[in-house]
């Protein structure tokens, strides 16, 4: 799965990036190392302006970014609270689940992260228990090697407020989740799940609109290639939502890290049956 990420990079870089035609960022969001769900994040898509929120008669379709709640409202859910039970989308199930189906063919979107965390359970007794019983966990921080943005494949839905009047601003809610799969096989040490990384040069077959044929769409979608990432275990203090900062995503030295949570081939844990 995807639970929480890093997004520091601003706006300007982004666009850059991405390849936007328009910003629709009124206010750049703070740079932030703890990205957890129902939080606003960057999103880019392909919008017509004959969507909801548009005024504009002009049909043209345009690369745009815009700030997302994290965690998917479909657009038939009485409140929003089910967002927070739809930030991840798993890939194999996209075309069936009633809530993905129809963002799935024409409301796609990429999810910029400077990086992701995910948590490994060290299969050693010396890495200990917490007070509720259960093993400990080390994060680890997961990123591309080169400083690129990890394009997350996501997607995104427009709600409405039952309780406003539908030409109320503050009626509509647009929020995204991420899509996942199966690890590859070095990211899988640490968990068998990982989000959804689409290809630069599939960034614009992805984001059309018009493009709804499942077959097509399934293929653009793959996990990121290990050899393009880089990881490695980060402070336990990222476990907090309301901790934030660079800090969290530097290198923990490795005989700071949780017994059994760093192999021999370096900052990767070793496998299960190691």
């Amino acid at each position: 799965m995807c639970g929480r990420y890093a997004s520091a990079k601003d706006p300007a870089a982004l666009v850059e990036e991405f390849e936007v035609d328009e910003s629709r960022v009124d206010e750049p969001l703070p740079a932030d190392y703890n990205v957890a769900p129902t939080k606003e994040v960057y999103a880019v898509m392909t919008r017509r302006a004959e969507a909801a929120d548009d005024a504009s008669t002009e049909d043209t379709p345009s690369r745009q970014l815009r700030v997302v709640r994290w965690g998917l409202v479909p657009s038939w859910a009485k409140d929003r609270a089910i967002g927070s039970r739809m930030i991840n989308a798993r890939s194999e199930t996209l075309a069936e689940k009633p809530a993905f189906r129809r963002a799935f063919g024409k409301r796609r979107c990429l999810l910029p992260a400077d990086g992701y965390y995910e948590w490994y359970t060290p299969q050693n007794a010396e890495a200990g228990t917490t007070a509720k019983g259960k093993p400990k966990k080390q994060p680890f921080y997961i990123h591309r090697a080169d400083g690129g943005s990890l394009a997350m494949a996501g997607l995104y839905e427009w709600w409405c407020d039952p309780a406003l009047e539908r030409d109320d601003p503050g009626a509509w809610l647009l929020s995204a989740t991420i899509i996942t799969t199966n690890a590859a096989d070095a990211v899988g040490r640490i968990h068998d799940r990982m989000p959804v990384v689409v290809h630069a040069d599939d960034w614009e077959t992805w984001l059309d609109p018009s493009v709804n044929e499942r077959e097509t769409v399934e293929d653009l979608m793959h996990p990121a290639m290990t050899a393009q990432l880089d990881a490695y275990p980060v402070s336990i203090r990222v476990n907090n939502v309301r901790n934030n900062g660079s800090e969290l995503i530097d290198p923990l030295p490795t005989d700071d890290a949780l017994p059994g949570s760093v192999g021999a081939d370096g900052f990767w844990p070793p496998p299960h049956d190691a």
